[in-house]
């Protein structure tokens, strides 16, 4: 054989082994993440301590003592998913996730919004998450100096901005540097984050023992029983509620690159968060129900004017003296997010660089830490021009922009759920195991995810959903949920001109696998 025979044959077996494929390494830092590592980096996304203070007053306030019930339900759709992305990624280890994932199932069209998806969320997430930030940090001074003044400075727009572009500054330099910089720091912040939940649970049971709760509550296994919630919206709510105080997970898989074993333990990490994250959330509301009841008393988790924030209120009467480190834990929390939360988008405008579905300076790796550093950089300049922008214009549009975001994580987990079940087409029937985790457990979770999406697009037309801030009569969430799906598919058409290689399939191939 000739040597021009030889680079034939070469070239025709890396071709090969491309279209098997479809994706390449991007020279992130491989092998930087353990199991350990993922698990803690994937908590800290989900931000427990800033999410259940939040989202426990209102689900009460929907479904009474069965907000047990209620996570359980909800738990149950991402699973689901998390399943489906486990399988993906065991077959495809690629940090666009379900961009790259969307893109080999159904094209490159369907999979580069599934990827704006998955960035507009977590994006304009960063900018909440910053501002939550700024509201506890001064919290927690007020608390810690006795002079509640202090905390109304949060409402100042001006030392508000300031604050929060401050905390993104910090975020984004540790997102930078290698992730064994953000590994370090995240062990800490989970670790107080999750030791003082457990200490303010363990203490609200404690009370409840000795006879000094607000409103001691029997607990009964009713609590558990999805069966006993009342009514169909209530179901509906608790799937709802899930889609927020369970997001984040995904950041497991978005590491795959650079996790130790990249087929295997993104999966499992997934997974794992999951069934922690659930047992945490059933052990914070079984103890805070069984404390305070849910009547709307002083302290009892029925009153308005202490659901937006249950923990700050309920803290004092359970912890007392210790009452401050609850607030520090919620400041950890968002702040821990904010940083780790930096790692889901700029590793999918990473990957859509480096595949040509976007400008090629995404796909820069950089040389020193081996992190994608311009996508990070823009990440955090997006997110806080929107943050500023909307601070200053209007509290409302933000909040309602960040319900607006439900839709958006419905849209990329439904997208990414189908995409494993179609991908993975050709082995439906060749196991049990296969029908189940490629076919039936992400098909299920797809489902859900696409009719709370489409529920939520109705209801978010009615004029008083959310703020009750409305354009013309018509809903503030849907106008601004369908500019940023709207804008997405104008860029991608605008991309579409600019880099025709990549929606030709030429870059990123579709595929089934065998």
């Amino acid at each position: 054989m000739n040597n021009d025979s030889a680079k034939d044959v070469a070239a025709a077996a890396e071709s090969a082994a491309t279209i098997d494929t479809g994706i390449s390494k991007k020279g992130l830092s491989a092998g930087s993440v353990g199991l350990v590592g993922a698990v803690v980096i994937g908590i800290s996304c989900i931000a427990p301590a800033y999410t259940l203070t939040a989202a426990l007053g209102p689900t009460v306030s929907e479904v009474g003592v069965q907000v047990p019930a209620v996570i359980l339900v909800g738990f149950i759709p991402m699973l689901l998913v998390a399943l489906g992305y486990r399988e993906l990624n065991r077959r495809m280890p690629d940090s666009g996730t379900s961009f790259t994932w969307a893109t080999r199932a159904f094209g490159p069209w369907i999979g580069w919004m599934a990827g704006w998806g998955l960035i507009a969320a977590t994006i304009l997430v960063l900018s909440n998450l910053a501002g939550i930030a700024v509201d506890f940090l001064f919290l927690l001074i007020s608390q810690i100096a006795g002079n509640p003044d202090i905390a109304s400075l949060a409402t100042n727009p001006f030392i508000n901005v300031v604050t929060c572009l401050l905390f993104m500054l910090g975020a984004t330099w540790i997102s930078y540097r290698d992730m064994q910089t953000t590994q370090k720091l995240q062990y800490w912040l989970v670790g107080f984050q999750v030791l003082v939940l457990l200490i303010f649970s363990g203490a609200a049971l404690y009370q409840v023992a000795t006879g000094n709760a607000f409103d001691a509550t029997a607990i009964e296994a009713s609590w558990f029983n999805p069966f006993a919630v009342s009514s169909f919206s209530a179901f509906a709510a608790g799937i709802s509620l899930s889609i927020f105080i369970f997001w984040g997970w995904d950041v497991t898989l978005t590491m795959n690159e650079e996790t130790r074993g990249s087929e295997k333990t993104p999966g499992r990490a997934a997974t794992i968060t999951v069934f922690l994250i659930v047992i945490l959330y059933l052990l914070i509301a079984v103890s805070l129900i069984a404390f305070a009841g849910v009547s709307d008393g002083e302290f009892g988790l029925g009153n308005p004017d202490i659901q937006d924030n249950v923990f700050f209120h309920l803290a004092g009467p359970i912890l007392g003296p210790l009452a401050v480190l609850v607030s520090l834990a919620v400041l950890t929390s968002s702040a821990s997010s904010l940083q780790s939360t930096f790692v889901s988008p700029a590793r999918t405008l990473l990957a859509m660089g480096h595949y040509g579905a976007l400008s090629p300076k995404f796909a820069k790796v950089s040389p020193r830490f081996f992190t994608p550093g311009y996508a990070t950089i823009v990440s955090a300049v997006v997110a806080s021009v929107f943050y500023a922008v909307m601070r200053f214009i209007s509290e409302n549009v933000l909040w309602d922009t960040i319900t607006a975001l439900g839709m958006m994580i419905c849209f990329y987990y439904g997208i990414t759920a189908f995409a494993c079940v179609w991908y993975f087409r050709k082995q439906w029937t060749n196991s049990v195991r296969e029908f189940f985790f490629t076919l039936l457990a992400p098909l299920v979770g797809g489902i859900i995810l696409a009719v709370i999406f489409v529920a939520t697009l109705i209801d978010s037309m009615d004029p008083d959903y959310g703020s009750g801030s409305n354009v013309g009569g018509v809903g503030l969430v849907f106008i601004l949920g369908m500019v940023v799906l709207v804008g997405g598919a104008i860029i991608m058409i605008i991309e579409s001109r600019r880099r025709p290689a990549f929606f030709r399939g030429e870059t990123l191939s579709r595929a089934a696998a065998d």
